[in-house]
């Protein structure tokens, strides 16, 4: 049986472990095998009509999600076609905001870094859904695991992306700055969901975002 088939096996148990982690969170749980299963179940959840808007996320890119909600019948909020506060407002206020999660813990904990605090602030409060696209390779064994992966593997990689001075891009590794440019200004932890039914997560059998 070849390697990956093992891998398949194993990040299928694992994600049955996390889902009962997350109902026990008051959020709800789902395993796709894979990118296709992942954009189907992420449709399903999104009612046709919907407002929709994103923070950072590239799995939901990655997956076709983003796409296909601008192709279909939802209005996409795009806040790269507005100004930065109304874009936050307009979040604030959508049906649905997708995100991915720079880490989360096989008991279903969420560990989320931002620079703005636009993706933490609408994780934690403001559209009525929040969509999480998470990769198995965003699973760690713990807290303190899932926020080394955030600040050690997430944020220097997401750094390589923006036109910054911050020693992680220069680097490669976290250096708890404290530059102007730092994207590792807020960093949220979602132990529990006070409201039933606002935190989906899709779990999928694939290297997805960083």
């Amino acid at each position: 049986m070849p390697v990956q088939e093992f891998m398949t096996q194993r990040n299928e148990k694992l994600a049955q472990k996390v889902i009962k982690g997350l109902e026990s969170r008051n959020m709800s749980g789902y395993y796709a095998a894979n990118k296709e299963e992942a954009l189907a179940k992420a449709l399903e959840l999104i009612d046709e009509g919907s407002s929709v808007t994103m923070g950072g996320a590239m799995s939901a890119v990655e997956i076709g999600l983003v796409d296909a909600l601008k192709e279909g019948n939802y209005t996409f909020i795009d806040r790269a076609q507005m100004d930065p506060r109304e874009a936050l407002l307009a979040a604030y206020d959508a049906d649905v905001f997708l995100s991915s999660s720079n880490a989360m813990t096989e008991d279903g904990i969420l560990v989320n870094i931002d620079g703005n605090a636009n993706r933490v602030s609408c994780i934690a409060q403001g559209p009525k859904k929040v969509l999480f696209i998470v990769g198995m390779n965003k699973v760690c064994d713990d807290q303190d695991g899932a926020m080394k992966r955030a600040r050690s593997i997430a944020a220097p990689v997401n750094a390589q992306r923006f036109d910054i001075d911050t020693p992680c891009k220069k680097t490669g590794a976290c250096a708890d700055c404290k530059s102007m440019d730092t994207i590792c200004c807020q960093f949220l932890i979602t132990r529990f969901s006070k409201h039933p039914g606002r935190i989906h997560v899709i779990l999928v059998d694939d290297t997805l975002g960083f």
